[in-house]
């Protein structure tokens, strides 16, 4: 558990200073930071997996801190959901829209990308 823990410190803490780095640099019109955060842990997590399941194994404790603490806790599509519904009441329903589909078609891309690369590393 001490190494999810600390995983998940980072991870939050990485999310945070990232949206707000964003927000200062980009407005919060929209939100960027979630926006970012979830295309760049999809594309980690899946070329972590992937990369270290066969091809270069991680300890338990390693996986635990990078996999389950770190990205488990840097992605946040829960905050998606919270900030989508809140972009739908404030700023209609295209803006919630385009927030909820380009959080998702571009995180499953991210995601391909990040196998993809992993696959290309292994061989």
């Amino acid at each position: 558990m001490l190494w999810v823990a600390l995983g998940a410190a980072l991870g939050a803490n990485t999310r945070y200073w990232l949206g707000v780095w964003l927000g200062h640099r980009l407005g919060l019109a929209f939100p960027y930071g979630t926006f970012l955060v979830n295309v760049t842990g999809s594309f980690l997590l899946a070329f972590l997996l992937a990369l270290t399941t066969e091809q270069f194994p991680l300890s338990r404790e390693l996986r635990l801190l990078l996999v389950v603490g770190f990205l488990g806790s840097y992605t946040t599509f829960s905050s998606l959901a919270v900030e989508s519904l809140n972009l739908w009441r404030h700023s209609g329903a295209l803006s919630a829209l385009a927030n909820v589909l380009g959080n998702n078609l571009l995180g499953l891309l991210a995601a391909l990308m990040g196998l993809l690369l992993a696959q290309g590393i292994s061989r």
